[in-house]
């Protein structure tokens, strides 16, 4: 593989780690800062008012050299995440987890551009597909095993895992990723201007129903499998690294068909898979290998839309193409968030622990009809 993407899969499996291990120390850090899990739990979402309010920033950094931008955007990674294993308290960690989330978007969408540019023509789809591998391998390895360390020593283990990850891809992409000039000069107004169009809202509607149809479901997955499926609590463990192998492959393979067919089409058909999955999730939630099978095509197809999308919105955002990347990143978190809260409501409505997977049938709809529209329309 082009050593360039190596070294941006880098600073995305970082990404992976800082946004996900939260949800495995959130009972250590309400023991560890003496505070309540719910009051814990707003530290998830101040990662994610991060990510949506960092995106912006690219309005202001797209002057900057390419790989200068990549740099700036991993430091803060650094930053955040090494005031999140030092904090004294819980403002100050709420305070750093926020500082965390600001590159995650703008680092996605600087990346994806990036990563176009380090191969030939034809192989821009299974080059961004290869930098986002990076977060795909953070919860196939790196979650469980930075929860397991700080579930062993301490929960400030885990952001420092991060922050050592960080200095890492700052050093590789200082290494690995050549200088490239900066994007096009274009004025601050003339950023949005790719928002008047209909392809990159349909893009943005895509990842935001496609991404969380799956997410319906998959914020309950431990709650089901340890409550119906029958799986003891230590051996989520290793289902969730099963989970994690799903979305390595569902990139990898829709990385590859995307640069060899339509990405549109790519995703369409795969959000019509998630159709079929999540009733077979529901109706198999008390078979053991059916559930584990299904739940591995379904993280599959979470992680094999996302990269197709992430590829076409740089093709249709013209002019505005970081800000672009970052939008389908701010999708993806606002997906989850909404999609959790309509999975949590199912449960609490007397429905059952499988009921998620119920809830997320409609959304997978909308996004096979939002994606088949979009790529009968623009042949993309």
């Amino acid at each position: 593989m082009n050593k360039g993407l190596i070294a941006l899969a880098c600073g995305t499996f970082a990404l992976g780690i800082a946004e996900f291990t939260m949800m495995g120390v959130l009972g250590d850090v309400s023991a560890g800062l003496d505070i309540s899990v719910s009051k814990a739990g707003h530290l998830i979402s101040a990662y994610a008012l991060g990510v949506c309010a960092g995106a912006p920033s690219l309005l202001w950094l797209r002057g900057f050299p390419l790989r200068r931008l990549l740099l700036l955007l991993v430091s803060f990674i650094v930053l955040g995440n090494a005031l999140a294993a030092l904090s004294q308290g819980f403002v100050m960690l709420l305070c750093a987890r926020f500082i965390s989330g600001l590159p995650h978007g703008a680092y996605f969408g600087a990346a994806a551009i990036v990563a176009q540019k380090l191969v030939p023509p034809g192989k821009g789809a299974s080059a961004v597909a290869a930098m986002i591998a990076g977060m795909t391998v953070a919860n196939l390895l790196g979650v469980p095993a930075a929860t397991f360390i700080s579930n062993l020593i301490s929960w400030r283990y885990a952001f420092a895992i991060v922050a050592v990850s960080g200095l890492l891809t700052w050093v590789l992409v200082r290494a690995w990723v050549p200088r490239l000039a900066p994007l096009p000069a274009t004025n601050f107004k003339a950023q949005f201007r790719f928002l008047k169009d209909r392809a990159p809202w349909l893009i943005f509607l895509g990842t935001f129903f496609g991404q969380g149809s799956v997410y319906c479901w998959f914020s309950y997955v431990e709650p089901a499998m340890t409550g119906i499926t029958g799986f003891s609590p230590a051996s989520m463990t290793w289902v969730m690294m099963l989970a994690g192998l799903g979305m390595v492959v569902g990139n990898y393979v829709n990385g590859r068909l995307s640069d060899r067919y339509k990405a549109g089409k790519v995703a369409a058909l795969t959000a019509a898979s998630i159709i079929v999955i999540l009733p077979l999730i529901f109706f198999c939630a008390q078979w053991k290998a059916a559930s584990l099978l299904l739940m591995f095509l379904a993280t599959a197809a979470l992680f094999g839309i996302g990269g197709p999308l992430q590829y076409l919105i740089v093709r249709f955002a013209k002019g505005g193409e970081m800000l672009g990347g970052a939008c389908i990143q701010i999708a993806f978190n606002v997906s989850n968030a909404i999609a959790s809260f309509l999975g949590g409501a199912a449960i609490h409505l007397g429905f059952g622990l499988e009921s998620p997977a119920l809830v997320g049938i409609p959304l997978a709809v909308t996004a096979t009809v939002i994606l088949f529209s979009f790529t009968r329309r623009y042949n993309a």
